[in-house]
């Protein structure tokens, strides 16, 4: 093991470079598959002399975020079969009342619909005299500012609310009974990926999250349809220019392509002819509809069959495609279980999901009470990903709320995963796709973010993260300088910084100006949408020792690897952990440590959960 070099200033980013880099090579090795053995491939239920301490923690991590001691405890007492009963169907599972998102009342019935840019709303306003609900002043300067006022403001405060509705999911993976809901609505949502971004509507991202939570585990052919029909998913694939006489083959080559079948199982005829079977399919606010005046109902041919084909129709064409089985059964595998899967397993997994019709959770628990899922190939060899990563430290932490320091939204999209804003419609790439150099320093970042807080810390979601340069417009309307002047770009001189505030008045003539619309956005955005609560995560690693009665560093260091690793440490890498908290402590008696136990404890646990070994699930 290489030594990672702490240094004298542990509140600082502790972590060496080097030290990363060598701890990323060795990530690229635990990942490989392990050594074959008689159960790798193997279907066959595990058995109950099998079952152990080891394989629920693994059942934990991969069918929900991982858990802590007493649910493993809990969950190892019962036979393997109860076990996947009890977190793929719930069985035993007490009935839960999470809350409901609580919506900032940001949204006015005038926004909808949505324009799709500045430019066309203010074409809208200058023809109709008003848009967005707002009217075009009836004289003066600038009199459709405050319809790019509303414009913007909408724009800001919809992605501020998403990152409030990003919080709320992640307190439900963190507090969850039914951690596989959650679980399943995190791989639907990079499965059939739509992105904020472009949606520019919270409400329809929360919908579709919410059908991803309530259908996730239910039948994909029912799932699949509602996702068809639901207005983020139309919306990110441009459904309202699908219309007949010129369809748009957005919708028809992604369900194909990246939600059903996979490249090269369909034709770029298909792509068109089933383009036309989805032809009218639109919504209106947050309802589906079926414009029949927009809707091709002529015959078409896709995948080798004729006839008046509607989009329900394809689905179900492509539904009896084996591909379709194949696909979908190999994606699940690789999120569950493990990347390496050969041509033959694969058609057996979709054989297996094809005959229990496309059922999601019984072929999940087909494959949690697989030999094959406790194999040494699958256990502890999945990279976790940045969600996964961050809900799971918090779990085995004993956390019951998501701090609002560090900000969730930003250290996972700086690793890599942002809720509700996904990369493309592929979703995430996954895999070794999460593990860099730096992204791997980042990761060592975010616990020692939680273990010793920012003290500089400034919460983005009361902050123009995304147009920093508005602040400057603000520091110069506070001096005076007049509106055209005040949104000038950075660089250019504003024609005398300190002007009196009666120069507002001699302000230039324009129909709007957009950067001032910028600003009024962000001011109504921050003062409308609701804070997200920032408090720090409560440790007290002190008494956690304390409650596992250890009394030595190293049944200190036994114990953390117990409880957040998947992975077991080597005997010698453990040595030296507990070497480490020795020289923190000066003491090799914990007890005589007790009045400044916590601050070693929480240094050596970043230390350890900065190991690639803790990357591994």
């Amino acid at each position: 093991m290489q030594t990672v070099n702490l240094g004298a200033g542990h509140g600082g980013r502790m972590l060496l470079i080097s030290a990363l880099l060598f701890l990323a090579t060795t990530v690229s090795v635990l990942t490989r598959a392990q050594t074959m053995d008689a159960w790798l491939g193997d279907l066959t239920p595990i058995s109950r002399s099998d079952w152990n301490t080891g394989n629920a923690a693994h059942l934990y991590e991969r069918a929900g975020f991982g858990g802590t001691p007493v649910e493993i405890d809990v969950l190892a007492g019962l036979s393997p079969s109860r076990a996947v009963e009890r977190l793929v169907y719930f069985k035993g599972v007490p009935d839960q009342s999470l809350a409901a998102f609580d919506h900032s009342g940001i949204f006015k019935p005038g926004l909808d619909p949505f324009l799709p840019s500045r430019p066309a709303t203010t074409d809208a306003a200058k023809t109709d005299g008003r848009a967005l609900g707002v009217d075009v002043k009836a004289g003066g300067n600038r009199p459709i500012q405050p319809v790019v006022n509303e414009f913007f403001y909408w724009l800001r405060a919809s992605r501020l609310e998403t990152d409030r509705v990003a919080y709320w999911w992640a307190n439900r993976m963190l507090t969850s009974t039914r951690p596989l809901e959650e679980k399943m609505a995190l791989f639907w949502h990079g499965h059939f990926a739509t992105n904020e971004d472009k949606v520019r509507d919270y409400r329809k991202m929360l919908q579709q999250l919410a059908i991803f939570q309530t259908r996730g585990l239910g039948n994909f052919r029912e799932l699949l349809i509602a996702v068809a029909r639901d207005p983020a998913m139309l919306a990110f694939l441009d459904a309202g220019v699908n219309v007949k006489g010129a369809p748009n083959e957005n919708f028809a080559r992604e369900i194909m392509e990246l939600f059903t079948m996979g490249v090269g199982h369909y034709s770029e005829s298909d792509v068109r002819e089933a383009a036309r079977a989805f032809t009218g399919w639109n919504f209106q606010g947050l309802e589906f509809y079926v414009n029949r005046d927009l809707h091709d109902s002529g015959e078409k041919t896709v995948l080798g069959k004729r006839g008046s084909f509607d989009g329900v129709e394809v689905i179900d064409l492509i539904l009896a495609q084996p591909t379709t089985a194949e696909y979908l059964a190999a994606k699940l595998y690789r999120y569950f279980v493990r990347e390496a899967l050969d041509r033959e397993f694969q058609q057996e997994l979709g054989r297996r999901l094809k005959a229990l019709d496309y059922e999601i959770a019984p072929f999940l628990a087909l494959l949690f009470s697989s030999r094959d899922f406790y194999s040494s190939a699958s256990m502890g060899t999945r990279i976790k990903p940045p969600v996964e990563l961050v809900i799971g430290t918090y779990r085995k932490l004993g956390l019951s709320t998501v701090p609002g320091v560090p900000d969730f939204n930003r250290v996972t999209g700086g690793l890599g995963q942002r809720l509700l804003h996904p990369p493309t419609v592929a979703g995430w790439s996954g895999g070794r796709s999460w593990i860099t150099p730096g992204l791997l320093f980042e990761r060592g970042n975010f616990v020692l973010d939680v273990v010793f807080p920012d003290i500089g810390f400034i919460p983005p979601d009361r902050y123009p993260t995304l147009t920093p340069n508005i602040l400057l417009v603000h520091e110069r309307l506070r001096e005076g300088v007049d509106i055209s002047n005040a949104t000038r770009p950075a660089g250019m001189d504003a024609e005398g910084t300190m002007m009196a505030a009666s120069n507002l008045l001699a302000d230039r003539d324009e129909a709007f100006n957009t950067r001032y619309g910028s600003y009024r956005g962000w001011q109504m955005a921050i003062e409308r949408v609701k804070p997200i609560v920032r408090q720090t995560a409560r440790l007290d690693l002190a008494g956690m020792v304390a409650h596992a009665a250890l009394a030595t560093p190293g049944e200190v260091v036994n114990y953390f690897s117990e409880r957040f690793f998947s992975v077991t440490l080597a005997a010698k890498k453990r040595a030296e952990l507990a070497e480490f908290l020795v020289e923190q402590l000066g003491t090799t008696d914990i007890s005589r440590a007790q009045t400044y136990l916590e601050e070693p404890l929480r240094v050596l646990l970043h230390l350890m959960l900065s190991l690639p070994e803790y990357q591994l699930g």
